[in-house]
C-alpha cells in the first residue's frame, strides 16, 4: 500500500479530529476526480483530493480475486440493487473504477448526444463540441486501437459477427506497455493500464495536490447559494464509516465526483436544494445479460486483454425496441462461479469446463424510452445508499432478444452448446433448440441474471434547472460553488462504456471552472 507522505494521508490512522482547507476539494478519485485534480493542480490551485477507498499501488496487485474484490470494489464486489436482482461491479479505491475496469475506451455515440439535445437542451456542437477533449484525453492516457490479435474469448465474438454479417469493431484501450495478462479487473501489476492511479493522480500530487484516502464524506454544509464546508469520517478495515473521529474541510469550491451512486447519496444526506426533483432519480446501469457457450477447444478467457472486440449491430434499432451492445467479459473463477446458473453437480460440471467456456454479454441501452427511465438512489437507516431499479417489460423483452442474439452468434462461432445465464435455462445443443427455449423463458427478477459495471445518472445535466441538477458545465444550479464531475451527470446511459465520455466532459468542465475561479467566481 502507498505509504503516508506529506502529499498522502491515510485517514484510518487519524487518532483525533482534523481540519483542512483548500482552494478546491474533490470528493472521489475516479475518472472525474482524477482528471480534475491534475488540471486544477497544474493551474496553481491548492487541491485536496478525498477517497473513501484505500491507496494501493502495483506492488499490492497480486492478480488474485480473493484479495482484489474486498479491497478494490464497493461492497466487496457484492453491491446489488435493493431487490438483489442486479449485481453491480463498481470500484472503491484510489483511481476509482479506472483502477479496476477493463480499459475499453469509446467516444460518446453521436445518437446519444443528439438525444440529449432534443430532450435536455444540451448542445455539444460547434464551440461546445467534445471532440477536442476526446483527443486530449486519448493523448494523455495513451488511448489507441488495440494492435494485438484478440484472445479466443473476444475472437469468438468477432468470428460469430463475421459469419452472420454483423458489424463489429476493434476496441481502443488506455494502456501503455500492456503485457496482455488479462487481470485488469484486479488492478494492473505493471502500471500498464493508464488509470487515474498511475497517470493524473501522481501528476497532481507532484504539482502540490494532497490526497486523503480511507475517508468517507458524510455531508456538505451549505447556506444560501454557497457550500461552506464538509464533514467526513475515516472508514474501518471493512470500509464502514467510523463516527468517533470527525474531519472538517473548508474550501472555495467543492467538486463531487463520488460516482453515480455515491454522489447522489452525498447530496441527499446534505439535503441540497432540488427543485427539479431529479436528484437521485434516473440512475442508469446498462443492465447486462450473459450467455455462456462451451467449445471443443480451449478458450482460456482469463488470459489476454479482457475486451478487444465489440459489436454495435443491435445498439440503435429502428423499431423503438431496447438496443444492446455485445461485448465479452474476462473469465476468472470467482467471477464466473458467482454468475453461472445451476446447483451442486450441475454447477460443478460447468466449472470443470472452465477453460472451454466462452462468455458474451449484452449491455442494454437504458434511458431512451418512457419505459426505461432507470432507478433511484435513496438512503438506508445508516445513511448509506440503496439503488432501486425496477426492470420494466420493455427491458425484459430487450433482454430476451439479447439472449437470442448471443446464442445465435455463439453457435455461428462454432459452439457445441450454449447456456443462457437464466435459472430456468439449460445447455442447448443447436441454435434452433436455443431459439425455441429462450422464447419460453420467464423473464423475472432473480430468475434472469442481470449485472452491471456502468452506473450513470442521478445528478443529470440539462439546459435549465427544471430538467436537471447541474448545467452543461457540471455546475449545480442552486449552489454556485458546487460542481459535479462524474458519470452521475449523464442524462441517460450512453450505449458505450463510459470512461472516455467522463474524461472528456470533465476535462472540458474543469477548464471552464478554472476560468471562472481566475475571474473571482466560485
Amino acid at each position: 500500500m502507498a505509504k503516508q507522505s506529506p502529499q498522502h494521508l491515510d485517514a484510518s490512522q487519524f487518532t483525533a479530529d482534523q481540519q483542512f482547507s483548500a482552494d478546491v476539494v474533490i470528493i472521489g478519485s475516479g475518472a472525474g476526480g482524477g482528471i480534475a485534480a491534475e488540471l486544477l493542480a497544474k493551474a496553481g490551485l491548492q487541491v485536496l483530493l478525498l477517497e473513501e477507498g484505500a491507496y494501493y499501488d502495483r506492488d499490492d496487485f497480486v492478480m488474485e480475486e480473493r484479495w482484489a474484490y474486498p479491497q478494490l470494489y464497493q461492497e466487496a464486489a457484492g453491491r446489488k440493487t435493493r431487490d438483489q436482482a442486479i449485481g453491480i461491479l463498481q470500484g472503491r479505491t484510489v483511481g476509482g473504477s479506472t483502477t479496476v475496469n477493463w480499459t475499453t475506451s469509446i467516444r460518446t455515440p453521436q445518437p446519444t448526444l443528439s438525444y440529449w439535445q432534443t430532450e435536455f437542451g444540451l448542445d455539444f456542437s460547434g464551440d461546445n463540441r467534445l471532440s477536442p477533449y476526446f483527443a486530449l484525453a486519448e493523448q494523455r492516457l495513451n488511448i489507441h486501437r488495440w494492435p494485438v490479435p484478440p484472445n479466443a474469448n473476444n475472437a469468438k465474438l468477432q468470428q460469430g459477427c463475421e459469419r452472420l454479417g454483423w458489424e463489429y469493431t476493434v476496441i481502443d484501450r488506455n494502456v501503455n506497455g500492456c503485457a496482455n495478462l488479462g487481470y485488469c479487473g484486479m488492478g494492473c501489476p505493471i502500471n500498464a493500464k493508464q488509470s487515474m492511479l498511475v497517470s493524473t493522480i501522481p501528476s497532481a500530487l507532484t504539482q502540490g495536490a494532497r490526497l486523503i484516502s480511507r475517508l468517507s464524506v458524510r455531508q456538505l454544509h451549505w447556506q444560501g447559494n454557497q457550500v461552506q464546508s464538509l464533514t467526513a469520517v475515516p472508514v474501518d478495515r471493512f470500509f464502514h464509516p467510523r463516527a468517533e473521529i470527525q474531519v472538517r474541510i473548508q474550501a472555495k469550491h467543492f467538486i463531487v465526483a463520488a460516482g453515480a451512486i455515491g454522489s447522489p447519496a452525498l447530496l441527499l444526506r446534505s439535503k441540497v436544494p432540488d427543485p427539479s426533483g431529479r436528484l437521485g432519480k434516473h440512475t442508469y446501469l446498462h443492465p447486462t445479460v450473459i450467455s455462456g457457450a462451451v467449445f471443443n477447444e480451449d478458450i482460456n478467457g482469463h488470459a489476454g486483454a479482457p475486451q478487444s472486440i465489440y459489436s454495435d449491430q443491435f445498439v440503435w434499432p429502428s423499431d423503438g425496441q431496447a438496443g444492446y451492445k455485445l461485448e465479452v467479459p474476462p473469465l476468472h473463477p470467482v467471477l464466473m462461479a458467482t454468475k453461472l446458473t445451476g446447483q451442486a453437480q450441475a454447477h460443478a460440471a460447468l466449472m470443470q469446463q472452465f477453460n472451454q467456456l466462452q462468455v458474451t454479454i449484452a449491455l442494454l441501452r437504458d434511458g431512451f424510452h418512457p419505459q426505461s427511465q432507470g432507478g433511484s438512489v435513496s438512503l438506508d437507516a445508516q445513511q448509506q445508499p440503496l439503488l432501486d431499479y425496477p426492470i420494466s417489460d420493455y427491458l425484459w423483452q430487450g433482454m430476451r432478444r439479447a439472449l437470442l442474439s448471443m446464442a445465435e452468434l455463439q453457435f455461428a462461432a462454432g459452439a457445441k452448446a450454449v447456456l443462457p445465464i437464466h435459472h430456468q435455462a439449460q445447455q442447448y445443443q443447436s441454435w434452433a433448440e436455443a431459439k425455441s427455449a429462450i422464447a419460453q423463458l420467464a423473464m423475472r427478477p432473480l430468475l434472469q441474471t442481470v449485472v452491471s459495471a456502468h452506473v450513470m445518472g442521478g445528478c443529470n445535466m440539462a439546459a435549465n434547472e427544471r430538467l436537471g441538477v447541474v448545467n452543461a458545465d457540471g455546475q449545480h444550479y442552486q449552489l454556485q460553488n458546487l460542481s459535479i464531475f462524474d458519470g452521475s451527470v449523464l442524462p441517460t446511459s450512453l450505449g458505450a462504456n463510459p470512461q472516455l465520455t467522463i474524461y472528456a466532459l470533465v476535462w472540458r468542465n474543469t477548464e471552464r471552472l478554472i476560468s471562472r475561479l481566475r475571474h473571482g467566481s466560485r
